[in-house]
Parts: structure tokens; C-alpha cells; sequence
């Protein structure tokens, strides 16, 4: 623990990655295991605890659904206040600080009373869980350009570029918008999109991941039979077709090594 007069605030905000701890960033590992404090969100396994200092001190601030956790700007205060008392404090999130992570909130909050921000980039999950299914977010001849979308909006509402997205031939990928999925699939089927291909994956980078693949028709059905729930990525578009190539390739190559004699 550091003494007053050793203390220099400082704020560091981490993306942790998709998930898996082993997908966060070298740099952000070493912020980790330096801070003097860790707030982490409901984003964050508990393996990234592990690497953290012993006196190190630790705040769960994640706000989940259901549940009455801090609001924004209570935990930009407690940051101020675990910064100013104890020195380096680093906010671990989910994805990347800046992709629906408030990051700047508290980056602009700190930054006004004087105190040191660095943001170390994350690993966010609008491209890599996707990746991690086998399905790319941009494919030639299938995908030129490709939306991130939240689903929910700070009123609770479905973002309404939902819709412009809708109009697009763009791959669309919507985080945090599980529970807006009847509200998703009616308006790509408002415009035409019916046999879209979609996909929803939950917790994509773990070894407890789900994946659901269907259409815009009947990815519904399909996902309340698995059971999907948040946090899910949703991916819309034709690029959504190589998810079964990468099964199909996996096979392949799975019954290869069996041939081989390696299993």
C-alpha cells in the first residue's frame, strides 16, 4: 500500500477482451498487475484476479441485468476517491473501453481534477467473438463494410440505427441486444430480409459457448429451444454462411488427425 506521500493517482482504463483471459493485451496484463486498485465489470472473468498485486484492493462495479448495481456516476466518484487514496487505479472492462464501455465518461471525469488517464486498447467482441465462430465480419464477396450497433440505448430503448443498418448490405452486429431480438428480427423482415442469415453467439470466447445459426425467420424459435442469453453477440449477414464451412472444415480436419493416428 503506498504511503501519502508516495501516492500518485493515476487512472488506467484496460479492455480485458472478449472474455477469456488469455485474449487480453500484454500491456493491459502489466497494468493489472501494477494497480493499487482494480474495478472490474460484469464483463470480466474472475481468472483475471489471479494476476493482480496481493494488497491490491478490488470493487466489483459491474452493472447486470436485474440487479441494482452502481450507476455511472457513482463509480466515476469511486474511481476519484480509490485514485486520490491509494494511487493506480485500473478500470477493468470487457471488450474494449471505448465500444459502449463509458470509458471516455471516465476519462473526461478524472481528467478534470488533474489526475493521469491511459487507455490500453482491448480485444473487442464485435469482431472477435464472430472471428472466434468462424464467422468474419467482412468476407470478399460477401461483406464490404460492417456496423456495431448496442441494443439497448441508455433509455432502454432499441437503437434506432438498427433500422438504417437494416437497409444496408453491411454485416450488422448488435451487442447487448439479446432481449430486443423480436423487436430486431421485425424490422429486417419489414425490409425484405427474411432468409438473412444470423447468428447468436453467448460467451464466445469461453469453453461453455453456445452458438445458434438460423435466419431472420426463425433464429426466434431456434434461439429460445438452445436457451441464448446475455451477454450474446448477434451477427446478421451472408458472411454468417462460413459459420458451417468452419464446422464443416473442422471435421475435416479432425478426422484427419484420427486417420493419422494422433487420437
Amino acid at each position: 500500500m503506498n504511503t501519502l506521500s508516495q501516492i500518485k493517482p493515476k487512472l488506467t482504463l484496460v479492455g480485458a477482451g472478449p472474455g477469456s483471459f488469455d485474449l487480453i493485451t500484454l500491456r493491459g496484463l502489466n497494468a493489472l498487475r501494477s494497480a493499487d486498485v482494480i474495478l472490474f465489470d460484469a464483463l470480466v472473468e474472475p481468472d483475471f484476479l489471479d494476476h493482480i498485486k496481493p494488497e491490491a484492493i478490488v470493487h466489483d462495479v459491474g452493472k447486470r441485468k436485474g440487479a441494482n448495481g452502481k450507476s455511472q456516476e457513482d463509480i466515476n466518484v469511486l474511481i476519484l476517491e480509490m485514485a486520490l487514496k491509494h494511487g493506480h487505479v485500473v478500470r477493468l472492462k470487457g471488450g474494449d473501453p471505448f465500444v459502449f464501455g463509458r470509458g471516455m465518461e471516465e476519462w473526461q471525469h478524472l481528467a478534470q481534477f488533474g489526475i493521469e488517464v491511459e487507455y490500453i486498447p482491448g480485444v473487442s467482441s464485435c469482431i472477435s467473438v464472430p472471428g472466434l465462430a468462424g464467422i468474419p465480419v467482412t468476407h470478399r464477396g460477401s461483406s464490404e463494410s460492417f456496423w456495431v450497433i448496442t441494443g439497448t440505448t441508455r433509455d432502454g430503448s432499441l437503437s434506432p440505427d438498427v433500422r438504417l443498418a437494416a437497409q444496408t448490405k453491411a454485416t450488422v452486429v448488435i451487442l447487448m441486444g439479446v432481449s430486443k431480438l423480436s423487436e430486431i428480427v421485425e424490422i429486417f423482415k419489414a425490409n425484405g430480409h427474411h432468409d438473412l442469415p444470423v447468428a447468436i453467439i453467448q460467451n464466445g470466447s469461453l469453453p461453455f459457448s453456445k452458438c445458434v445459426v438460423g435466419t431472420v425467420k426463425n433464429i426466434k424459435d431456434k434461439t429460445s429451444k438452445i436457451g441464448i442469453e446475455s451477454p450474446a453477440v448477434i451477427v446478421l449477414g451472408s458472411v454468417v454462411k462460413q459459420y458451417s464451412e468452419k464446422q464443416i472444415l473442422t471435421s475435416i480436419e479432425k478426422n484427419a488427425v484420427q486417420l493419422n493416428g494422433y487420437e
